[in-house]
């Protein structure tokens, strides 16, 4: 009986019942999970006060996509909510296929009432990322879940394994809803301090933050084992720092590198941003232990609101003989340390003798040795009014989102949909609303410089690619800042901060063809404007480098009449857990059927 015999066409159909379900074939030598991810909205109160939040399958985070290297992950999602909806995942590189990427310049929304697969490989790639919905703010309210992708068997990892594998996502939120957020923004007023941080979407633990009736994030572990802990700050736009308290968090790993390793006692992680420790429990097992994420660069003597904005999970020993109590463990005193936060950064390098994706190692790209084809200097500033609007902008240009996906575009050779005239630097001229895009050469070698004249922190991510973040520092960037770039073990990571003041610079190879975003991390800039597309282009023709454009492609804005019709199924399931138990038992039961019918 082999079930990899079955029809991909039936597996997809079968996996279309799977509600928090997901199981792996292997067809064709090429081993394929499905997923099916149902996304509504919930009543939830995670900080006592009742508001719309978006889940997937029912909860928040999301279920976990688990993978390994190369396979491929056939996901359908259904659009349950009342608006559109598009998912996007936080750094995989869809290699070829930006067809799958989720966001607004390659795909059409995903009408409300439908349903849409993804299909993709997670081709070359190791490690911690997470899928979010991309649209309109839709993060603050949910919508997200981990994304996990592991080494074959064949190239281990370069520590031993770890006794249990943990995910949890951090992130400040809000208590209005995410409509009512856009409101805000589109009447040029600022978000505000947000209502507290969620620790996988509960509140805090401690009862002198928040009432004791809040339901809190309990991490359940033995005495003297230790644990991977997968972290990834899916808030808004507040940079968060995490500790575990009388614990070392063992970093070995960044967005899909493997790092060098050593210990922390805390760590800034800013919004969008993943990382793995290895975490030992060697502590008395005589109380509980504080988990802790709290504001960073804030100024809580100004702004007393800000010392809300502290989310707090309990570490449980399984021979624990009491409650965590006490003072919550301190964060970084750096008043009088400025770049604290910054050479903390700068010590996250890569583990360059290691093996991850490929079976060579990580630091046989001598990315240091490779000329520079391309500088481009992108800088973002403190919002500003164009058109009477506040908006944000970088070089200038505040991007707004054509109603037809600039890849479509370029398929169907439509004029008029976007420009590529996106400025290398920026410009001393007025700014302006505009969908300009970068005009890349494949196969070259990109040098990107961040620089943040705003006085609040940014977090900038690059769909398609992972770059080596090679230097930053304090004031404007020149030619002569490459001296102290690090051209031999800088991290290859997906999102980087750029502190205020000052300027981030990464290198990027451009092999993998397509239009691909890049964007700040911090919500409310994006839907402001601070986005721009790089265009990678084949240069041997369309489908000469890149995947076809799928079959089940979704069409809008010029193209929208080569739509065909689907009956909205998107019914809100009042299935007990019961039910869906059987439910997917009894789809095996028909898989294992058809496995012996069909020879």
């Amino acid at each position: 009986m082999r079930l990899s015999r079955l029809p991909p066409a039936v597996l997809l159909c079968a996996a279309s019942v799977f509600v928090s379900f997901s199981l792996s074939f292997s067809l064709s030598g090429n081993t394929t999970g499905y997923y099916y991810l149902e996304v509504y909205y919930k009543v939830l109160s995670p900080l006592g006060v009742p508001q719309k939040v978006i889940t997937v399958n029912g909860t928040i985070p999301g279920p976990l996509i688990n993978t390994t290297t190369n396979w491929n992950a056939v996901v359908n999602v259904l659009n349950g909510l009342d608006e559109p909806l598009l998912l996007t995942w936080d750094g995989l590189q869809h290699r070829r296929n930006s067809w799958q990427d989720g966001v607004l310049g390659t795909n059409c929304p995903i009408p409300p009432g439908w349903n849409w697969t993804y299909q993709f490989q997670v081709k070359d790639q190791i490690g911690s990322f997470f899928y979010f919905p991309s649209l309109g703010l839709q993060r603050t309210a949910g919508g997200f879940g981990p994304v996990t992708v592991n080494n074959r068997n064949t190239i281990p990892a370069p520590f031993a394994q770890p006794d249990g594998d943990f995910t949890i996502f951090i992130g400040d939120w809000y208590t209005q809803n995410h409509t009512d957020l856009r409101k805000l923004l589109d009447e040029g007023k600022e978000l505000g301090i947000p209502d507290g941080v969620l620790i996988n979407g509960k509140g805090p633990y401690n009862p002198t933050l928040a009432p004791k009736t809040f339901d809190h994030e309990t991490i359940n572990v033995e005495s003297g084992k230790t644990y991977r802990i997968r972290v990834h700050n899916i808030g808004t736009s507040t940079s968060l720092n995490f500790r575990i308290q009388s614990h070392n968090l063992l970093l070995v790993e960044a967005e899909g590198t493997y790092t060098i390793q050593q210990n922390y006692t805390n760590l800034d992680i800013h919004v969008g941003q993943s990382y793995s420790f290895l975490v030992t429990m060697d502590q008395d097992a005589s109380s509980d232990y504080y988990i802790v994420a709290s504001a960073r660069f804030v100024n809580e003597s100004a702004e007393p609101a800000w010392a809300r904005v502290t989310g707090v999970a309990v570490l449980h020993y399984s021979n624990s003989q009491g409650a965590a109590s006490g003072s919550l463990p301190d964060p970084p005193n750096d008043i009088y340390y400025r770049s604290y936060s910054m050479d903390q950064a700068k010590t996250i390098k890569m583990n360059t003798s290691a093996g991850a994706a490929r079976p060579n190692r990580q630091g046989s790209f001598h990315y240091g040795s490779i000329n520079i084809t391309h500088t481009y200097l992108i800088r973002s500033v403190p919002p500003l009014y164009i058109n009477e609007k506040r908006r944000s902008t970088l070089n200038g240009i505040s991007y707004t989102p054509p109603d037809t996906p600039l890849r479509l575009a370029d398929l169907h050779e439509l004029e008029g949909v976007y420009t590529l005239d996106f400025p290398a630097r920026p410009k001393n001229r007025q700014p302006r609303l505009g969908r300009s895009a970068i005009n890349a050469s494949y196969k070259g070698f990109i040098e990107i410089v961040f620089e943040n004249n705003d006085t609040t922190i940014r977090t900038f991510h690059l769909d398609g690619y992972a770059f080596f973040v090679v230097g930053m520092d304090y004031g404007e960037w020149s030619k002569n800042s490459r001296a102290i770039y690090n051209k031999w073990d800088a991290v290859s990571r997906t999102t980087t901060q750029v502190f205020p003041g000052a300027w981030t610079a990464v290198l990027v190879s451009l092999d993998n063809v397509g239009f691909w975003n890049l964007r700040s991390e911090n919500l409310d800039k994006w839907y402001l404007g601070e986005e721009v597309y790089v265009r990678v282009a084949d240069p041997g023709g369309y489908n000469k480098t890149e995947m076809m454009v799928p079959h089940n492609v979704l069409y809008c804005g010029l193209l929208s009449k080569l739509q065909r019709p689907q009956t909205p199924h998107a019914i809100k399931s009042s299935t007990s857990s019961l039910g869906v138990v059987i439910l997917n038992l009894a789809t095996m039961l028909v898989l294992v059927m058809l496995a012996i019918i069909i020879p």
